[in-house]
Protein backbone atom coordinates (compact mmCIF):
# COMPACT_ATOMS: atom_id res chain seq x y z
CA UNK A 1 0.00 0.00 0.00
CA UNK A 2 0.74 3.20 -0.75
CA UNK A 3 1.50 5.76 2.19
CA UNK A 4 1.88 9.86 2.40
CA UNK A 5 3.84 10.80 4.86
CA UNK A 6 3.75 15.00 5.07
CA UNK A 7 5.86 16.66 7.51
CA UNK A 8 4.93 19.85 8.70
CA UNK A 9 6.83 23.40 8.09
CA UNK A 10 8.25 24.70 10.65
CA UNK A 11 8.90 29.36 11.89
CA UNK A 12 12.08 29.13 10.52
CA UNK A 13 11.10 27.17 7.28
CA UNK A 14 8.54 29.26 6.55
CA UNK A 15 10.93 32.00 6.93
CA UNK A 16 12.68 30.64 3.93
CA UNK A 17 15.51 29.04 6.71
CA UNK A 18 17.09 25.85 4.97
CA UNK A 19 17.50 22.78 6.71
CA UNK A 20 21.03 22.24 8.04
CA UNK A 21 23.38 20.80 6.22
CA UNK A 22 23.14 18.07 8.45
CA UNK A 23 19.85 16.92 8.56
CA UNK A 24 20.09 17.49 4.75
CA UNK A 25 22.84 14.72 4.58
CA UNK A 26 20.90 12.14 6.63
CA UNK A 27 17.53 12.51 4.78
CA UNK A 28 19.71 12.09 1.38
CA UNK A 29 21.42 8.95 2.56
CA UNK A 30 17.60 7.30 3.83
CA UNK A 31 16.19 8.39 0.96
CA UNK A 32 18.87 7.32 -1.11
CA UNK A 33 18.29 3.72 1.07
CA UNK A 34 14.57 3.67 0.51
CA UNK A 35 15.24 4.09 -3.05
CA UNK A 36 17.54 1.27 -3.36
CA UNK A 37 14.85 -1.10 -1.73
CA UNK A 38 11.80 0.08 -3.51
CA UNK A 39 9.76 1.74 -0.53
CA UNK A 40 10.00 5.14 -2.14
CA UNK A 41 7.68 6.26 -4.82
CA UNK A 42 8.20 10.17 -4.54
CA UNK A 43 9.41 12.98 -2.11
CA UNK A 44 9.68 16.60 -2.15
CA UNK A 45 10.49 19.39 -0.31
CA UNK A 46 7.19 22.30 -0.34
CA UNK A 47 8.59 26.21 -0.83
CA UNK A 48 7.50 28.56 2.20
CA UNK A 49 4.16 28.98 2.26
CA UNK A 50 5.37 32.92 1.07
CA UNK A 51 5.57 31.30 -2.37
CA UNK A 52 2.14 29.78 -2.54
CA UNK A 53 -1.88 30.37 -2.66
CA UNK A 54 -4.76 28.88 -1.60
CA UNK A 55 -8.08 28.19 -3.86
CA UNK A 56 -11.04 27.96 -1.67
CA UNK A 57 -14.62 27.26 -3.67
CA UNK A 58 -17.20 28.82 -0.85
CA UNK A 59 -21.60 29.24 -2.03
CA UNK A 60 -20.46 28.85 -5.02
CA UNK A 61 -17.53 31.16 -5.63
CA UNK A 62 -14.26 30.96 -5.71
CA UNK A 63 -11.72 33.40 -4.25
CA UNK A 64 -7.37 33.07 -4.28
CA UNK A 65 -5.55 34.12 -1.56
CA UNK A 66 -2.02 34.68 -1.83
CA UNK A 67 0.85 33.62 1.25
CA UNK A 68 1.73 33.80 3.57
CA UNK A 69 -0.50 31.67 5.62
CA UNK A 70 -0.47 32.39 9.50
CA UNK A 71 -0.84 28.96 11.06
CA UNK A 72 2.69 27.22 10.90
CA UNK A 73 1.46 24.72 12.45
CA UNK A 74 -1.01 23.26 9.92
CA UNK A 75 1.69 24.29 6.94
CA UNK A 76 3.18 21.06 5.27
CA UNK A 77 7.48 21.47 4.24
CA UNK A 78 7.64 18.45 2.77
CA UNK A 79 6.06 15.21 1.45
CA UNK A 80 6.99 11.49 0.69
CA UNK A 81 4.82 8.40 -0.47
CA UNK A 82 6.34 5.33 0.26
CA UNK A 83 5.34 1.82 -0.01
CA UNK A 84 4.99 -0.03 2.72
CA UNK A 85 3.67 -3.88 3.47
CA UNK A 86 1.50 -2.23 6.73
CA UNK A 87 0.97 0.75 9.10
CA UNK A 88 3.23 -1.02 11.34
CA UNK A 89 5.83 -0.23 8.58
CA UNK A 90 5.25 2.78 7.59
CA UNK A 91 5.52 3.91 11.18
CA UNK A 92 8.99 2.51 11.55
CA UNK A 93 9.75 4.22 7.90
CA UNK A 94 9.00 7.65 9.91
CA UNK A 95 10.04 6.74 12.68
CA UNK A 96 13.48 6.41 10.79
CA UNK A 97 12.85 9.63 9.38
CA UNK A 98 12.51 11.31 12.90
CA UNK A 99 15.39 9.56 13.95
CA UNK A 100 17.38 11.51 10.87
CA UNK A 101 15.58 14.79 12.57
CA UNK A 102 16.51 14.15 15.77
CA UNK A 103 20.29 13.29 15.14
CA UNK A 104 20.50 16.74 13.50
CA UNK A 105 19.29 18.05 16.47
CA UNK A 106 15.85 18.91 15.96
CA UNK A 107 13.78 19.94 18.92
CA UNK A 108 10.30 19.13 17.68
CA UNK A 109 8.80 18.11 14.37
CA UNK A 110 5.92 15.90 13.35
CA UNK A 111 5.10 14.01 10.06
CA UNK A 112 1.73 12.72 9.31
CA UNK A 113 1.10 9.63 7.74
CA UNK A 114 -2.17 8.35 5.55
CA UNK A 115 -3.01 5.47 3.15
CA UNK A 116 -3.62 6.97 -0.10
CA UNK A 117 -6.86 5.42 -1.66
CA UNK A 118 -6.51 3.71 -4.88
CA UNK A 119 -4.50 6.15 -7.65
CA UNK A 120 -2.19 6.16 -10.91
CA UNK A 121 0.42 4.96 -8.19
CA UNK A 122 -1.32 2.29 -6.86
CA UNK A 123 -2.37 0.60 -10.37
CA UNK A 124 1.86 1.15 -11.32
CA UNK A 125 2.52 -0.48 -8.82
CA UNK A 126 0.32 -3.91 -9.49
Amino acid sequence: MHYMMMIRATKEYEAGAPPSPELMAGMAKLTEEYVKSGNMVASGGLAPSSQGLRVRLANGGRTVTDGPFPETKELIGGFAILEAASREEAIAMVNRVLDVHAGARVEETEIEIRPLFYSALSRAAR
